[in-house]
C-alpha cells in the first residue's frame, strides 16, 4: 500500500525523464570505466559467527583473514561470490557500534546472484537454520544477516532483474 501523500504519477514522470535523458542503449553506450565490484565491506560483531552464516548458510567460501591496517586487533575477511567478486567484512572490537541502520547514503540491501539449484539449497539451509525470510516472484529471496544487513539473493542472471536486462 502506498502514502496517500507520495504523488506516484509525479514520481514516474521524472523516472520516465531520469530514463529518457540518462540510459543510453547497449550500442550507444560508452563502456564503463570500472572492472568490477573488487568487495564490499561490512560489520560484524562476531566474526566466526559471520563465517559460520556466509559460508555454511548461503554457501560463500572464506578466503582470507588479515588484520586491519586502519585498526589494531580488528580482522578484515573475505568471503567469494564469484566471478571474482568478494564480500568483505570488519569487526572493530571495543568499538560500541550500535546496531544496524538504514541511512542515506548506507546500505539499502546487497543482491547476489545465484543459480537456481544454489537458490533453493540456501532456502533450504536458511530455513533449517531458522532464519526468516522473504520470496517474491519467485527468483528473489530476502533476509537479514546476523547482524541486520539486509540480503536478497536472486536466481535471475547477472545483468537481468525479472526478465529485464539491467546490465
Amino acid at each position: 500500500m502506498s502514502d496517500p501523500a507520495v504523488d506516484l504519477e509525479r514520481i514516474e514522470a521524472e523516472r520516465d525523464r531520469i530514463r529518457a535523458t540518462y540510459c543510453k542503449d547497449v550500442a550507444d553506450r560508452p563502456p564503463s570505466s570500472a572492472r568490477g565490484v573488487h568487495h564490499i565491506a561490512l560489520l560484524s560483531s562476531d566474526v566466526e559467527r559471520t563465517v559460520c552464516f556466509y559460508q555454511d548458510i548461503l554457501g560463500f567460501p572464506l578466503t582470507e583473514i588479515f588484520e586491519n591496517r586502519d585498526y589494531q586487533g580488528s580482522n578484515h575477511f573475505f568471503f567469494d561470490l564469484g566471478n571474482g567478486n568478494l564480500l568483505a567484512f570488519f569487526d572493530f572490537p571495543g568499538l560500541d557500534l550500535g546496531p544496524y541502520a538504514e541511512v542515506l547514503g548506507g546500505l539499502h540491501h546487497i543482491a547476489i546472484s545465484v543459480v537456481p539449484d544454489q537458490w533453493e539449497a540456501a532456502r533450504a539451509r536458511l530455513a533449517e537454520a531458522g532464519v526468516a525470510y522473504v520470496t517474491h516472484s519467485g527468483t528473489s529471496m530476502y533476509f537479514s544477516d546476523p547482524d541486520g544487513a539486509r540480503l536478497e539473493l536472486i536466481a535471475d542472471a547477472l545483468g537481468e532483474m525479472y526478465g529485464t536486462a539491467v546490465g
